[in-house]
């Protein structure tokens, strides 16, 4: 599988040819390429660097570490961290960028490298590019010996970002103290295990029972916190009698919850259950990308906020919350973003500001999730093959519905009164993603049927 480039980064699977998988000359020329455009765009020094608990972690970092310094770029190196606790030491360091090593929710075979800007945020796409174009330079300049970058370590910022979190008005640990939750975490064997049980006894829970806790990248199940991936999490909570269960992916940037009673609260719901917690105490608007759940403009607009979306992609999201004032946002994966205290998806400070709504309302989870829209999300895919011209697939489909509303901002989106279809192309796998929502799990399927249907129709009249 050839190395997969976007605003996500450089992603791949570890070994095989250079250009094909995520060899050492692909992280190195990369590592490079991005290294120039820091010192291009910023004229600063300073890199941090992060990664998560992946078996291949070590190699990568080494050779990133190597690259930067040859080049005269001085590296803070976090060590095992989360995706945004970098996003954090970013701006704290006062830094020209930041990489994360992880990737994400993909399988341990795989890795990435995570670019961020001086802002401790995603670099945009027009910046991917000219890292890209860059990395592909034929000659490079490199460092003499006396102008080498200096590597430091510093283990403090999980304790500083947990302080910044409890430092935050909404959240409330001495109420969550009170409240004696009982809590089952799953942190895939990734560095969750370090970050979430410290924010827990650091909000005052007591209680905690771990799974897969320990960061050794020897994932013990799909690092994907989707429902069927959480049984064991499930089984625990019911198990031990716990308040509710906690799942986090590899780099902590996505949070999802199990109800009491075993059942999935959604991961579309965790931004919706937060997001109306910051609303009825900090009134405003709210942004989601195009493939989240319709429940977020329902309680935005209860609100008498407005509700906007973005195109699909953590940087999209930020661009249009920044456009829009939004006070919270994020990505129906599970992915909250809290501009309070960064622009960033961070499950930590997600399960903060959730932990405290859940206090406050003193009701069991379920009843919680039962007080919101009832939505269903159906999410498939279609495997790419190199004959496909998926332009020309899309235009054909909206051709089709072009009397229903529907935007082509990101792929195609349909809207058919409370329904709706999102057909787009992957940013990190070589699908296209067909979601689609309905207010029961057989209307969501079947409207996801449907256009399958219709692509199907379409690629064989093509034919």
């Amino acid at each position: 599988m050839a190395l997969i480039k976007s605003i996500s980064g450089i992603r791949g699977i570890i070994g095989g040819k250079p250009g094909n998988g995520l060899t050492p000359v692909d992280i190195l020329k990369f590592t490079l390429g991005y290294g120039m455009w820091v010192l291009k765009k910023t004229g600063n020094k300073k890199v941090v660097l992060g990664r998560d608990a992946r078996m291949s972690g070590e190699m990568v970092r080494n050779l990133v570490v190597g690259t930067l310094q040859s080049i005269g770029i001085d590296v803070v190196d976090l060590g095992l961290s989360t995706t945004p606790t970098v996003e954090i030491a970013v701006t704290e360091e006062r830094a020209g960028g930041g990489i994360i090593l992880t990737a994400s929710h993909n399988p341990k075979q795989w890795n990435a490298l995570k670019l961020l800007n001086a802002d401790g945020e995603f670099i945009s796409d027009a910046d991917g590019k000219e890292v890209l174009e860059l990395a592909e330079q034929a000659e490079m300049q490199f460092a003499d010996v006396n102008s080498l970058g200096q590597l430091t370590y510093d283990h403090t910022y999980m304790q500083k970002h947990i302080e910044l979190i409890l430092a935050l008005p909404l959240v409330d640990s001495e109420l969550i103290r009170a409240a004696n939750f009982k809590i089952a975490i799953d942190c895939v064997n990734s560095t969750g295990g370090i970050f979430v049980p410290a924010l827990l006894r650091a909000l005052g829970v007591e209680t905690i029972y771990p799974l897969y806790c320990e960061p050794d990248g020897q994932f013990s199940h799909n690092p994907e916190p989707l429902p069927e991936n959480l049984l064991a999490l499930s089984q625990e909570v019911v198990k031990k009698n716990a308040d509710l269960g906690i799942a986090v992916d590899p780099d902590v940037d996505r949070l999802c919850f199990v109800c009491e009673d075993g059942t999935m609260f959604g991961e579309e719901y965790t931004l919706v259950a937060v997001a109306d917690y910051v609303l009825k105490n900090n009134p405003g608007n709210t942004v989601s990308n195009l493939s989240s759940t319709k429940a977020l403009r329902d309680v935005t607009e209860l609100s008498g906020g407005i509700y906007n979306a973005s195109a699909v992609g953590e940087v999209n999201v930020v661009n249009k919350m920044k456009e829009t004032g939004a006070v919270i946002g994020g990505e129906g994966n599970g992915g909250v973003i809290y501009p309070e205290l960064h622009y960033g998806r961070d499950a930590l400070v997600g399960i903060a500001l959730f932990l405290t709504h859940l206090a406050q309302s003193a009701k069991k989870i379920s009843l919680l999730k039962a007080s919101y829209p009832s939505y269903f999300i159906s999410k498939n895919k279609i495997t790419l093959t190199p004959e496909m011209d998926i332009d020309a697939l899309l235009s054909k489909i909206e051709q089709k519905y072009r009397k229903q509303p529907h935007s082509t901002i990101d792929g195609l989106k349909i809207e058919f009164d409370n329904e709706w279809v999102h057909l787009r192309r992957s940013n990190t796998e070589p699908i296209i993603r067909i979601y689609s929502e309905g207010n029961s799990e057989s209307v969501a399927d079947n409207l996801a049927k449907k256009l399958i249907s219709d692509m199907h129709e379409i690629l064989h009249i093509g034919s």
